[in-house]
């Protein structure tokens, strides 16, 4: 009787050891395979931390309406007006998409272009450095103007490019106008006065 209590307390003992041991082996199992355990929720401790990358859809920020770009202009002049320091030029209400090359010439001051504003049909002398709403013109070439172009971006990052505009070709009416007159044609010799006798 005293031998069946110490078998059947050794074979309890076996069995608890026994389940222990597989109940070790197999969570050993689980944490050697990191993608069980990341699906349920855990990570592996022996990787670096990454934090969860936040995936956002990043699209251009929509450009204001030429009347909205324009009333901010006049709201820019009179607080410049009333603190009594030089007003922003006007070119700074418009696109680089809005703008034509009408001609490129040299001044005292330098190289200089004209530009046309073609929604609001007005014409800007400009020099390089002068700001647009979404660039800056850089530097004026006999035939184009080249132009930093800056583009924003919703979740705040900006974009550099470049832009090169050439010169605006003659329209066919132009074209027409100018053969009209030509170059060539001695003009009108006006009544010259006669010298004085002596």
């Amino acid at each position: 009787m005293k031998y069946e209590r110490i078998i059947r307390a050794s074979l309890i003992a076996t069995m608890a050891v026994a389940t222990s041991g597989l109940a070790i082996a197999q969570a050993q199992d689980q944490s050697s395979k990191p993608a069980v355990s990341a699906k349920k929720g855990g990570r592996d401790p022996f990787k670096k931390y990454e934090p969860p990358v936040k995936l956002m859809k990043s699209t251009k920020l929509d450009v204001p309406t030429i009347q909205a770009r324009i009333d901010r202009y006049r709201a820019q002049k009179a607080a410049a007006a009333a603190a009594h320091v030089a007003p922003p030029k006007p070119t700074t209400a418009l696109l680089l998409n809005e703008l034509q090359v009408t001609g490129v010439f040299r001044t005292p001051r330098g190289w200089a272009a004209m530009v046309e504003a073609t929604p609001i049909k007005l014409s800007y002398v400009v020099y390089p450095g002068e700001t647009f709403f979404d660039g800056q013109l850089v530097a004026i070439e006999e035939n184009r103007l080249v132009f930093r172009r800056d583009v924003v971006w919703n979740d705040g990052r900006r974009e550099k490019s470049v832009e090169i505009k050439p010169l605006r070709k003659p329209s066919p009416v132009e074209d027409m106008a100018a053969k009209a007159a030509p170059a060539n044609a001695p003009a009108p010799e006006a009544a010259k006065p006669g010298t004085p006798e002596k």
